[in-house]
């Protein structure tokens, strides 16, 4: 895939619906794609179910890290063996999801945010991670002696990876088909199939597919889906904007960050921009409606955040947008097959003068395309990864924060062995879906 994926990208997976199946995954995203893979490879008969085209939204529209590096402590065995299995997937795929060891490297521009950073050492030894502060001397040399003397220091986890958006989730998906995973674009599901509460099937726009179980990874319009069937998820989503730069001289090949901009070494040659600390959010009925359980994050992040007046037309939190329909009506779903959110001219200007701060040797960058994704978080900054007792048969796997392309193939294990009732690997306490009702008191994780 040489470019981003929209609603105009060609359908490739057009699958008959089966009459039956054993798992149908809602949601052709990277944790529904490798939920699918992995619960085929334990035996399982499987249909994805995607309503646009697979991976259309954040999975290919994110920054293309695959970073260990400053992940909240639960998640972190699990995103270390994410790492493992985007290398084999990327053998698997004959070297197609551009999987490369790059390292990552979190910058900081005062001593007290140094000090921020170094919390998280505690960790990374904990976990036998390679990461390490950097000096001064050091910062220059990752950038070819490019930089401004901006950083006094910083973190660097040499064994973290990047990978292709636009091309690894697509690539897995066609790994998982000539597994023999059904995959279906262009086909909302648009509810489940009670019998005495549980899951029995799916209703999609195409008909009706018999299942035992479901896995909800729907990303930003997961929510939307749960509160249709009377579940409580206080997920929304946070558009973020990137740009991509023409070809350019290499003058690192790390992904890095600061409290501003981040930026990835492309294999087209170019890199990826983005901003650090702007990212929009729109007002709707289930802003306002969980506006309470995410006091304590916008406590923490509210410099980070711009207020849009209101959620676009079609997308799930719009004031239009409905919260109940009936297996034969018209689904939110199918009205906006692909979440595509306007980017804003001047935030790609701020990209291009931050970057000129930066590394003021260097020309500026011409950009090339740029976009922007709807982030599906949750209060906590962690994700939704569960089996619902509300539901027997259901499996909600959302809320990935930003986190989820690098993650994706760790839960999708996670799922996939749910589903398949095997042992869990991890602790995943942390992800239970009842942590928002059941009284206990949230920990913030890592926003970034």
């Amino acid at each position: 895939m040489t470019q981003r994926i929209t609603i105009n990208t060609p359908i490739v997976f057009s699958d008959p619906l089966p009459d039956s199946v054993d798992l149908v995954v809602i949601g052709g995203g990277v944790i529904g794609i490798f939920t699918a893979l992995y619960a085929a490879q334990m035996g399982q008969r499987v249909l994805v179910c995607e309503k646009g085209r697979i991976a259309a939204e954040q999975s290919s529209r994110n920054w293309g890290w695959i970073r260990q590096h400053g992940r909240d402590a639960a998640e972190l065995p699990i995103m270390m063996q994410a790492l493992r299995l985007w290398h084999q997937t990327h053998e698997a795929t004959h070297q197609a999801c551009g999987v490369k060891t790059v390292g990552v490297n979190f910058l900081a521009s005062s001593e007290a945010e140094v000090e921020q950073l170094h919390l998280w050492l505690d960790i990374a030894k904990q976990h036998d991670l390679d990461t390490h502060p950097l000096s001064r001397k050091q910062l220059n040399g990752l950038f070819r002696g490019h930089a401004s003397q901006q950083w006094c220091g910083g973190l660097a986890t040499p064994s973290d990876a990047r990978g292709e958006p636009w091309q690894a989730v697509p690539k897995v998906a066609q790994l998982a088909h000539a597994q023999g995973v059904i995959i279906r674009e262009n086909c909302a599901v648009r509810g489940l199939d009670l019998a005495a509460g549980q899951v029995v099937g799916v209703y999609t726009e195409q008909g009706r597919v018999a299942c035992s179980q479901v896995v909800l990874a729907g990303g930003a319009w997961s929510s939307l889906m749960a509160r249709n069937l009377g579940l409580y998820l206080p997920q929304l989503t946070v558009q973020a904007s990137v740009a991509q730069t023409q070809p350019m001289d290499a003058f690192t090949e790390a992904n890095s960050v600061d409290e501003r901009l981040a930026i990835r070494r492309r294999a087209d040659g170019g890199y990826s921009l983005a901003l650090a600390d702007s990212h929009r959010v729109y007002v709707g009925p289930d802003a306002l409606r969980h506006a309470r359980a995410y006091l304590p994050l916008l406590g923490k992040s509210w410099r980070h955040l711009r207020l849009a007046s209101v959620s676009p037309k079609g997308f799930p939190d719009a004031w239009s947008t409905p919260r109940r329909w009936a297996a034969d009506q018209l689904s939110p779903f199918e009205q906006n097959r692909v979440l595509e959110p306007k980017t804003d001219v001047g935030m790609e200007k701020l990209m291009l003068k931050r970057f000129q701060q930066r590394f003021p040797n260097i020309s500026l960058p011409r950009i090339k395309d740029r976009w922007s994704g709807m982030i599906d978080t949750m209060p906590d900054v962690v994700p939704v990864v569960d089996r619902i007792a509300e539901v027997p048969g259901l499996i909600v796997a959302t809320g990935m924060s930003g986190h989820g392309f690098g993650i994706g193939p760790g839960f999708g294990r996670v799922v996939a062995r749910m589903v398949n009732e095997r042992l869990a690997e991890h602790d995943l306490s942390r992800f239970r879906y009842n942590r928002f009702s059941d009284g206990s008191q949230l920990e913030l994780g890592p926003s970034l």
